[in-house]
């Protein structure tokens, strides 16, 4: 064994030391969507999507403006559960590309602004453009289609009584999960 092999092996003895250590410590949280009520695995938040020449006005969102040309609004409408408090949904905005073996990226900036004279909050992104990728040679790797997100994390509280709206590029997806809080809080400074 050279010695490059035995420094290979140390390193990632190391790293899966490191890596199992740091798991353990690290926050307990799933991904998960709220139960049906059926008790199947089915996605209760609803979601649509207008375009400025299929636009509907709804009741829940008719105080949000109207999407411009070129852009499309999103809606997604949470249902009501019990301890709302101990979700959260998770917003990525991004579009389906085919990539070769590099790592892609998208830019856009993500806005938060809010309704005149109601106060609602929505969330804008104006333009995506290509963003920064590596470099690799890719021999003879075929194209995957791939979900790319702008660097822009949003994680919001769940709260049914409003409608999260949206309005992107045409285009564009929203993506999003919702996250259950699993453990208590734990404190600083206390033995365990």
């Amino acid at each position: 064994m050279t010695l490059f092999t035995q420094r290979k092996n140390k390193f990632s003895r190391a790293l899966l030391a490191t890596s199992l250590v740091f798991g353990a410590f690290s926050f307990n949280v799933n991904a998960t969507s709220p139960t049906h009520p059926s008790g199947l695995n089915q996605n209760m938040i609803t979601t649509q999507m207008y375009s400025a020449s299929n636009y509907v006005s709804i009741n829940e969102t008719k105080m949000y403006p109207k999407p411009a040309a070129g852009q499309e609004q999103h809606i997604l409408t949470l249902p009501k559960i019990e301890n709302e408090s101990d979700y959260m949904i998770e917003i990525e905005i991004g579009q389906t590309q085919m990539v070769d073996c590099n790592k892609h990226g998208l830019i856009g900036e993500l806005k938060q602004l809010s309704v005149e004279g109601w106060g609602y909050n929505y969330y804008q992104v104006d333009t995506i453009v290509d963003g920064p990728s590596t470099m690799m040679a890719c021999f003879e790797k075929a194209k995957t289609a791939k979900f790319l997100s702008i660097n822009a994390d949003l994680i919001l509280n769940y709260d049914s009584r409003l409608a999260k709206v949206f309005y992107l590029p045409e285009n564009s997806q929203l993506r999003y999960r919702v996250w259950k809080v699993e453990t208590e809080f734990s404190y600083s400074g206390q033995a365990k």
